[in-house]
């Protein structure tokens, strides 16, 4: 059976409020476990940059706080689906659930034995601005069902949503786990524990590696985690023996990187070779030559013609044209070459506006860019700092040349997440004013090209009137 769940994901703060999901992007298409990057999809968006659509979609309707986006995820039952099946459903769903208004990525997780699907979607529509609401029922009025649907259609096993049959079921408290998707958090919280214990040298280092991984940790009578997306706690020794507080402490002494290296050694890949028969494709015969040469000449066989499109161009070029100067023309309901004229004015004034607008940010954006160096360069020594933090003496330079420039930070008043948010409002305004530009230098080209095509025809009309006016007098002079 396919289990749904839906999780949404918060604002992270002023400084890099959309922190929460870029990082639920980057871990549903991690590489190592999405076959290679095989299982990834996207939905109204570019699989390059989906993070920066999706912000964009956000500033252009004023809406980059509160929500960011949802996390939904469709698990499998163990042994049920291959990864390619799961792929079809999950990009299915993806597709009838959000329809063309929202930008989604979609990837299936192969690296465990339950296969299951991640959607992560943005909150805000980029067709209406409106943003994504989930109201309570929703997961038994459409999500599931739809899931169910494509389920039945594969051949897969279904859930009865309905409560009743649910919880009189003998499979209750397993399907109420699929469904609160305890398996993938489980899954997902003790390969990040196991990675914080082999890196970290004492213990205090250890709740440091967690909490810059985005776990909220709780300390009392036992250690408990919280990860991003979930809104309880849980208790580390519920994962099993291995990570209850006093072996965890014993694992971060005896485990370390050399561990994990010598055990991928060991399942070291092989290339495995297989010997292809090919078959060529039969030549014709003397005589099947001579058959096929023959309804050549008599017609019945044809060469395929070669495409004839680049007659047209130039007419297809002039159509485009035509059809621009047409929309100008509408747009701003220019009825005689007066108001062609004066608009044409306008377009160059305003061109010029615009270029003064853009040198201005330009100017203010420069200004700053001493402090978006040190910024850049410290967010660069930032994971040396971190190792110098844990007792690695060997970046004591790096830990120096960090402590300068943070020096430096300080004493401009700045952070480095207030930074990082004033380079994005810049980057965001040049998008804009270059938008604005390309806009008006498009409408000042075009009202250029009507004027002077206007002013042409004016000047053979009068010839062609003094002309008429000149043949009646030739006429009478003759006579006399």
């Amino acid at each position: 059976m396919a289990i749904s769940k839906i999780l949404y994901i918060g604002d992270c703060g002023a400084g890099y409020s959309g922190k929460h999901l870029r990082q639920a992007i980057d871990y549903i298409m991690a590489r190592e476990k999405t076959g290679g990057e095989r299982w990834i999809g996207t939905l109204n968006c570019q699989q390059e940059n989906i993070y920066e659509q999706m912000r964009s979609t956000k500033v252009q309707f004023g809406k980059t706080d509160q929500r960011q986006g949802y996390h939904l995820m469709i698990s499998f039952v163990e042994g049920e689906v291959d990864a390619e099946t799961a792929f079809d459903v999950i990009g299915r769903f993806t597709k009838e659930y959000l329809g063309k208004d929202f930008e989604a990525v979609y990837s299936v997780h192969d690296n465990t034995d339950h296969i299951h699907g991640h959607i992560v979607f943005n909150s805000v529509s980029f067709r209406t601005g409106i943003k994504y609401r989930y109201k309570k029922g929703d997961w038994a009025k459409y999500i599931q069902p739809i899931t169910n649907r494509l389920c039945e259609e594969y051949g897969l096993s279904t859930i009865d949503i309905s409560e009743d049959r649910v919880k009189t079921s003998e499979n209750y408290h397993e399907w109420n786990d699929f469904r609160n998707g305890k398996f993938v958090w489980a899954d997902m919280i003790k390969r990040d524990l196991d990675a914080c214990i082999m890196q970290a040298p004492t213990y205090d280092s250890f709740l440091s590696l967690l909490s810059e991984m985005g776990y909220e940790i709780k300390q009392g009578k036992y250690l408990a985690i919280k990860p991003m997306g979930l809104t309880r706690y849980k208790r580390c020794k519920s994962l099993g023996a291995n990570y209850t507080e006093e072996r965890i402490r014993e694992r971060i002494l005896t485990e370390n990187l050399s561990d994990i290296l010598v055990t991928k050694q060991k399942d070291m890949p092989q290339i495995v070779r297989c010997r292809i028969k090919r078959y060529h494709r039969a030549k014709l015969s003397g005589l099947q030559k001579r058959y096929f040469s023959k309804l050549y000449r008599m017609g019945q066989l044809k060469k395929r013609p070669y495409s004839q499109a680049y007659k047209y161009r130039n007419e297809i070029r002039k159509m485009q044209q035509l059809q621009e100067e047409y929309l100008f023309l509408s747009r701003y309901e220019i009825s005689n070459g007066t108001e062609l004229a004066v608009l044409s004015e306008n377009m160059t004034v305003k061109k010029k506006e615009v270029q003064k607008e853009k040198s201005k940010i330009y100017k203010e954006r420069a200004g700053f860019k001493p402090l978006f160096d040190i910024m850049e360069e410290m967010i660069e020594l930032k994971y040396c700092e971190n190792c110098y933090q844990k007792g690695e003496a060997l970046f004591a330079e790096e830990h120096e040349r960090f402590l300068i420039l943070s020096g430096k930070l300080l004493n401009e008043g700045y952070t480095i997440g207030q930074l990082q948010k004033l380079k994005e409002h810049y980057r965001n305004e040049v998008t804009i004013i270059y938008q604005k530009e390309k806009f008006v230098v498009r409408e000042e080209r075009t009202a250029k090209r009507l004027l002077m095509g206007f002013q042409t025809t004016e000047t053979v009309q009068e010839k062609e009137n003094q002309y008429s006016r000149e043949e009646p007098n030739k006429s009478k002079n003759k006579k006399i």
